[in-house]
């Protein structure tokens, strides 16, 4: 199953990825939002299966369970749309941590490609690490890469209201009835981000949203964005020099940092309910507003496939 929003650029190499892996007979399930390119055109060459929901009715939650709902196998491979595997044995090894009955969910490692921005093949390195983890002791996951019991989520639905991190909070309530978290830096996938310094903004300002909901004794405030803007671009530097890299990322290294540290203090600081323009912003941030009267997701949900088959958000850079 495949959470989806005009993914013209990448889902038909993601499915091509999915189709030559050594686990075969995969059940691909795609959950489409309201997608205006190509993307419908190019999933009807592959062996899919298509559920719709409504744009005013998307979240990530939401989008999430209505694919685990048409899943009816022991587990369920969660990918985003704009993913594709390293290697052929991604899936065995997404679901070789599950011969243990007490793993709830296994995510794995993550990179960027030639065109992702500096700083952000930094998160991914301090985020999704060289070496495996078979039983965290947080809840930090992804579900840009990631594997789930099905028999769990059934007792655990993912959280409908939040506005990003639903991945986070279904593994800290996993983890509270006992069941293990896994790190596998053996199942690898490209992640391919072209985002604008405004979706940046966004993308860490609604996921801080959720963090407060999620975490609500944690606090965000105006010095750790200071702070952690100028230590990270810091570190960035450094590292940039170290490789050589530093003439072409020396503008791009402030401008993600900015954006990514900015979001996250607004959105810790946001305050009452979020208006259907602000979810917009979030959701559809690139559409014709004169096309559409309801809310509309972001870019790039996020993929399910069916097999018959925090830590905390804005510190892990530093």
């Amino acid at each position: 199953m495949i959470r989806c929003y005009n993914e013209e650029d990448n889902i038909g190499q993601l499915l091509h990825g999915i189709l030559q892996q050594t686990v075969r007979n995969v059940a691909i399930i795609i959950v489409d939002s309201g997608s205006t390119d190509a993307t419908l055109s190019i999933t009807s060459r592959f062996p899919v299966k298509i559920v719709t929901i409504k744009p005013e009715d998307f979240s990530f939650g939401r989008s999430l369970n209505a694919g685990c709902k048409a899943a009816s196998s022991e587990f369920i491979i969660i990918a985003s749309a704009h993913v594709y595997p390293v290697y052929k044995n991604w899936i065995d090894c997404l679901l070789a941590p599950f011969s243990d009955p007490k793993v709830a969910l296994v995510y794995g490692k993550q990179r960027g490609n030639k065109n992702t921005k500096y700083s952000e093949h930094q998160v991914f390195a301090k985020w999704f690490p060289d070496k495996s983890n078979p039983n965290q002791n947080h809840p930090f996951c992804n579900n840009a890469n990631a594997a789930i019991r099905r028999k769990i989520w059934e007792q655990l639905p993912y959280n409908e209201d939040l506005t990003g991190l639903e991945d986070l909070d279904w593994a800290k309530r996993a983890m509270k009835l006992g069941l293990k978290i896994v790190y596998d830096a053996n199942a690898e996938v490209v992640h391919v981000h072209n985002e604008t310094p405004l979706q940046i903004y966004n993308r860490y300002r609604r996921e801080a949203i959720a963090l407060k909901r999620i975490l609500p004794d944690e606090h965000f405030h105006f010095g750790d964005f200071i702070f952690l803007f100028l230590t990270n671009v810091l570190s960035d530097y450094v590292a940039a020099l170290r490789k050589s890299m530093f003439g072409r990322n020396w503008a791009g290294i402030p401008r993600f940092r900015l954006m990514q540290f900015l979001g996250t203090y607004r959105g810790f600081t946001q305050r009452g309910l979020l208006t259907s323009r602000i979810k917009q912003t979030f959701y559809y941030p690139n559409h014709n507003r004169q096309q559409i009267k309801t809310l509309r997701p972001q870019k790039g949900h996020g993929m399910l496939v069916d097999y018959q088959t925090g830590e905390r958000s804005y510190r892990e850079d530093h």
